[in-house]
């Protein structure tokens, strides 16, 4: 069974899909110290130490799991983006994202033993049409507070691909994870037969 370090129904239903067993723990990492840390970085970079922090995070406590983490970065015109802390703060940043592009980097790493054994990330590039106030009211109304656990305020798979006239990247890094890379990567660690 593979341990998922997150609590993320996204990622443990990508994961499901794809055949695996998985038990969901939660890693107790402070994201934004790490992100603070890391400023100057790169975002490709940030979305790997947080994916490897989530990863050893859980392993330290599960020396005999392989353990995999995940984590996803929202980058728009040089900014960086966390989850919306409010309704208020999901409606800025539509408003922010509105007419631009949205860069989201999703990082994936395995660990086993408390060590990271593997790691990688993709990004995909997803043009967001121009937002009327009237829908971004209209979309929070159905879609808060369910995008409120979200990087770039948005469900791919629900109301959010209303947000973008063009998309990109691969579905499951929108998603939130690299799944056909973790894939290959459980496979090269024997959790998957080849």
């Amino acid at each position: 069974m593979l341990v998922l370090a997150s609590n993320s129904a996204s990622r443990r239903a990508m994961l499901e899909a794809a055949g695996l067993s998985v038990e969901c723990v939660g890693a107790d990492v402070d994201e934004r110290a790490l992100e603070a840390e890391m400023a100057d970085a790169p975002p490709a970079e940030i979305a790997q130490a947080l994916a490897a922090a989530k990863a050893s995070a859980v392993s330290a406590a599960r020396s005999a799991a392989l353990v995999l983490g995940g984590d996803s970065l929202v980058v728009c015109e040089g900014r960086r983006f966390d989850k919306p802390r409010s309704r208020e703060e999901a409606a800025d940043h539509l408003r922010f994202f509105s007419g631009k592009v949205m860069q989201l980097h999703s990082a994936a790493a395995l660990a086993r033993n408390g060590r990271i054994v593997w790691l990688s990330e993709d990004c995909a590039a997803l043009h967001v049409r121009e937002l009327s106030d009237a829908f971004i009211a209209e979309y929070l109304a159905a879609e808060w507070p369910a995008v409120g656990q979200t990087v770039g305020v948005f469900r791919i798979e629900a109301m959010g691909v209303q947000l973008f006239d063009r998309i990109y990247g691969d579905h499951f890094t929108i998603l939130g994870m690299p799944l056909l890379q973790v894939l290959d990567a459980l496979r090269e660690e024997g959790a998957l037969t080849t």
